[in-house]
C-alpha cells in the first residue's frame, strides 16, 4: 500500500495476518525509471551477444540461489501475502522448476534452425527485443514474475523489475538473489512502487512490457501502449472462470474446493462460477460442497495445525470483496454460505462463500477471493452457454465421467485452460498459460514466454558469392 510518510509518498508492505510492517520505502520517482531502463539500455549490447551458454549458467546459478534460500523467500512471502507457509514453498519450488523449462522452452520454441535448400542454407534465429519491463502481482508474487524474468534473461534482454507495491519484499529478495548471480550491471535491475511507478517505467524507453495482473490493469497498459506498436506486450490476467460439476457428486466437493477457495480465491484461474444441474444431482453436488466448505479451516500462515486457506494479501482487498459481493445479494443472490469477516480476525480473515445466482442478474467480474457463485441448468447445452457467458476466457473446466459431454465442452469452451475432473486452477509448466478475451492479449506465458521473449529473424545464407542470372539480360561470353 502506499502511504503518507511526513509528506513523501511511502510504500509499505502490511503483514495481512497481523498488520504488522514488513517493508518501507520510497517509492521509484519518473526519473529514476528512466535511468534504470538508460542503465539497461547500456548494458543490453553486451549481454545479448553473450554466448547462451554464459546466459544458461547465470539462471541456473539464480536456482541455485533460490534452493538455499527457499525458508527465507518463503516466509516473506508468507508474511507479505497472508499465504500458508506451505504453499509460499510450493511457489519456491515452482521458480527453482522455472529455470530448466525456461532453458527447455527456449531451445524447442526459439532455438536455431538450419535447413538446406536450392536457394542455399535457411536459417531461423531469434534475438532477444532489448530492455523489457516486468510488473509482478501480489498473489504469487515470486512465481509469476519470474515466469517473464528467466525466459527474458535467456534470450538476452535486460530487464527491469517492478513488484507489485503489496509484496516489495519478496521483489526486494529476489533482486538480492539476482544480484548474488553475478550479471553484468543492468542487466537486472528493480525498482520500487505503486501505480505512479509503474506508469513512469511504462512510460520509459522500453522494448518490451510482461504484466501478470487484473484485466482492468491490462487494459490500462494496453492504452498507454497503443502509439508505441514497436513495445511487445505480454498480458497475463484474472478470468471469471466456469466450472460444470454434471455427475459424481461423490468426488465433486474436493474438486470444487480446490479450484474456487485454494490460495483463498486468490488465483487468477480460480472457479469463479459453478454450474450443476438442476434437479437431485445438481442438489447432491451443492449438499456436498456446503458441508466441506463448512469444515475448511482458516488460519495464519504461521499458526500450528493444518488450514486450507490464509487470509486475503490486505483489508483493502477484503473490503473490495465485500462490496462486490453485497452487489450481488442486492441483485437476488441467495445464500447458500455467508462471505463474512472470521470472527475475533482481522479484516483480512474472510470466510468461503457460496451463492446461488440462478436467474440473477449479476456483473461479469472477476472477484479475487473466495466466492462462488452457482448457476442450476436445465441441460448441457444450456451448462455450456452459461459457462462461456463471459467476457474472460482463462480457465474452465468440468466435472463429469461421460466422454460424450467433455468432447462436447471441450470443443465448444472459449477458455486457454480446459480441464476435466481435475482442479481448474492447475496446469502443466511444460505447456503454455493463458486466456482469451480480456483474459490476455494471445500471448500465453508459461512454456510459451519464450515466444514473447524473442523475435524470428529468417534468413537465407551462402558462404561464397555467386553470380545470379539475370532475366532479359545476356550473359557476357
Amino acid at each position: 500500500m502506499q502511504t503518507e510518510t511526513a509528506g513523501d509518498p511511502r510504500i509499505q508492505s502490511i503483514n495481512p495476518a497481523d498488520g504488522s510492517i514488513v517493508w518501507e520505502g520510497a517509492p521509484a520517482s519518473a526519473e529514476q525509471c528512466a535511468d534504470a531502463v538508460a542503465r539497461a539500455r547500456d548494458a543490453l549490447p553486451g549481454w545479448r551477444s553473450s554466448p547462451l551458454e554464459d546466459r544458461i549458467a547465470a539462471v541456473r546459478s539464480f536456482a541455485e540461489a533460490l534452493k538455499t534460500d527457499t525458508d527465507g523467500l518463503a516466509e516473506t512471502i508468507a508474511r507479505e501475502t497472508g499465504k500458508l507457509l506451505h504453499e509460499c514453498r510450493a511457489e519456491v519450488g515452482s521458480m527453482i522448476a522455472k529455470v530448466e523449462v525456461s532453458i527447455v522452452a527456449q531451445a524447442e520454441r526459439t532455438g536455431e534452425k538450419h535447413n538446406e535448400t536450392p536457394f542455399g542454407e535457411a536459417v531461423l534465429r531469434h534475438r532477444g527485443h532489448g530492455v523489457m519491463a516486468v510488473l509482478g502481482p501480489y498473489n504469487f508474487p515470486g512465481h509469476l514474475p519470474n515466469g517473464h524474468i528467466v525466459p527474458a534473461l535467456l534470450a538476452g534482454n535486460c530487464v527491469v523489475f517492478k513488484p507489485s507495491e503489496v509484496t516489495p519484499a519478496t521483489g526486494e529478495r529476489m533482486a538480492k538473489l539476482w544480484a548474488g548471480v553475478g550479471l553484468p550491471d543492468g542487466v537486472f535491475q528493480i525498482v520500487q512502487g505503486g501505480r505512479a511507478t509503474g506508469e513512469a517505467l511504462v512510460a520509459s524507453d522500453i522494448d518490451g512490457l510482461l504484466f501478470t495482473g487484473s484485466a482492468a490493469g491490462g487494459q490500462a497498459l494496453k492504452r498507454a501502449t497503443l502509439d508505441r506498436p514497436h513495445i511487445i506486450l505480454a498480458l497475463e490476467l484474472g478470468g471469471n472462470n466456469p466450472l460444470i460439476a454434471w455427475d459424481s457428486p461423490e468426488a465433486a466437493a474436493s474438486l470444487i474446493v480446490h479450484s474456487a477457495f485454494v490460495t483463498t480465491g486468490q488465483r487468477c484461474s480460480c472457479a469463479r462460477r459453478l454450474i450443476v444441474p438442476e434437479g437431485a444431482t445438481g442438489d447432491a453436488i451443492l449438499s456436498g460442497l456446503d458441508a466441506l466448505t463448512a469444515r475448511l479451516r482458516v488460519a495464519a500462515w504461521d499458526e500450528a495445525g493444518d488450514a486450507f486457506m490464509g487470509p486475503l494479501a490486505s483489508d483493502a482487498a477484503a473490503a473490495q470483496a465485500h462490496r462486490q459481493v453485497s452487489a450481488i445479494l442486492s441483485a437476488g443472490a441467495k445464500v447458500i454460505r455467508p462471505f463474512e469477516q472470521v470472527a475475533g480476525r482481522r479484516d483480512a480473515f474472510v470466510t468461503p462463500a457460496i451463492l446461488d445466482v440462478t436467474g440473477c442478474d449479476v456483473p461479469d467480474a472477476e472477484i479475487f477471493a473466495p466466492v462462488l457463485q452457482v448457476t442450476r441448468v436445465p441441460d448441457f447445452d444450456a451448462a455450456i452457454a452459461a459457462a462461456n457467458a463471459t467476457a474472460y476466457g482463462l480457465s474452465a473446466g468440468l466435472i463429469s465421467e461421460d466422454n460424450a459431454l467433455w468432447n462436447r465442452f471441450l470443443e465448444r469452451s472459449r477458455a486457454g485452460i480446459v480441464n476435466r475432473n481435475r482442479p481448474i486452477t492447475g496446469a502443466a509448466g511444460t505447456m503454455p498459460f493463458g486466456g482469451l478475451g480480456i483474459s490476455g492479449n494471445h500471448r500465453p506465458s508459461a512454456y510459451y514466454a519464450a515466444d514473447y521473449c524473442a523475435y524470428p529473424i529468417a534468413s537465407f545464407e551462402s558462404e561464397h558469392a555467386a553470380a545470379m542470372p539475370v532475366p532479359g539480360v545476356p550473359t557476357a561470353d
